[in-house]
């Protein structure tokens, strides 16, 4: 095996002392007052014996591994694979390197991955909140750790978040379907007591009474555990067996795809016996033979500020920063 070069050796071979070239790896060579000449040696000798500094000592010594942990519900769903690429590129402007994990919207998993990020020492934390994860994040800042809740959060506590305006964006789509002369509009969204989840209902709900379309209002909610077998049960009561709806607003992307596949095996045809808007984009919709009307939420910039939040929190920053973003409407054919 071969042996690491140390500063030891990278001094034996210039005719220095160990403390001189220390300061020189560690750019202080003008604040101790090294020579330009000396300082050059150093490093490529340094360069030379393919000198690698041991990144734990030098983690004790600033007080920082320059990393920063961010927890998603899942990495393979295209909004949070975008939002996770946009972070790892934002932080590494920073100098920091991100460790990535998903919870699949479980808090024992969340948990057990802030346990394993905490290990790592991470400066900080990027988190998409699962269900019932109050009390971790809690915990993060009774620690004084900096940590900033992106895409949902709890109202309860007094945390940085940057999110969409969910309530806005359910509110003007279910208007735009309102626009196009639907009214038996019913809505698919999760089982969740998170706020992004509930937000989205309440800004359908809302719109549906201003319209007094109360007696329309129809909310089917999916387990996460269970989407296809509750994906399906939905939409045969709403489209097969009782036809209760003319339109579909569903509360993710995941929901909609889910949707899509059981209306082409059952050959509900888009728009015209259901027409269809979905919250998030996929890259699936515009495959799709009525490519899908849907909110697009500003992934990059939700990525961008999370990591702007943060960097200033872990520089020292004690301001709580709330950003609410507002969405757009890509208008398709799904809708007619």
């Amino acid at each position: 095996m071969e042996k690491k070069v140390s500063m030891k050796d990278i001094a034996r071979e210039v005719g220095v002392s160990t403390a001189l070239v220390s300061f020189v790896l560690n750019g202080k060579e003008k604040e101790k007052r090294v020579g330009a000449e000396v300082a050059a040696m150093i490093l490529k000798v340094a360069a030379d014996l393919h000198y690698k500094p041991n990144q734990i000592a030098r983690s004790l010594r600033k007080g920082s591994t320059m990393t920063i942990g961010m927890i998603v519900a899942d990495i393979a769903n295209p909004f949070f694979c975008q939002m996770a690429r946009v972070v790892e590129d934002e932080a590494n402007k920073s100098g920091y390197t991100v460790i990535f994990g998903s919870s699949d919207e479980s808090s024992v998993k969340s948990s057990a991955l802030i346990d394993t990020l905490m290990n790592r020492q991470v400066d900080g934390f990027i988190i998409v909140p699962a269900e019932g994860a109050e009390e971790q994040i809690r915990n993060l800042l009774q620690q004084k750790i900096p940590v900033v809740l992106v895409d949902r959060y709890f109202p309860g506590i007094s945390t940085s978040y940057v999110v969409l305006d969910n309530y806005r964006a359910s509110y003007e789509a279910v208007s735009h379907l309102i626009s196009k002369g639907y009214k038996r509009i019913a809505m698919l969204a999760y089982r969740s007591s998170l706020i992004h989840m509930k937000e989205r209902v309440s800004g359908y709900v809302d719109r549906m009474k201003e319209q007094h379309l109360d007696a329309y209002i129809t909310v089917k909610e999916i387990r996460y555990s269970h989407l296809q077998q509750d994906i399906g049960n939905a939409m045969h009561d709403l489209a097969v067996k009782n036809k209760k709806a003319d339109a579909v607003l569903f509360a993710t992307n995941a929901l909609s795809i889910a949707g899509l596949y059981y209306m082409i095996k059952n050959g509900i045809k888009v728009p015209d016996d259901l027409a269809v808007l979905s919250f998030d984009a996929s890259e699936s919709f515009d495959f799709f033979y009525a490519p899908v009307t849907y909110v697009e939420q500003p992934v990059e910039e939700l990525a961008k500020e999370s990591v702007k939040v943060l960097v200033d929190l872990m520089h020292g920053s004690d301001k709580t920063t709330l950003v609410k973003l507002k969405h757009q409407l890509v208008k398709q054919k799904s809708c007619g």
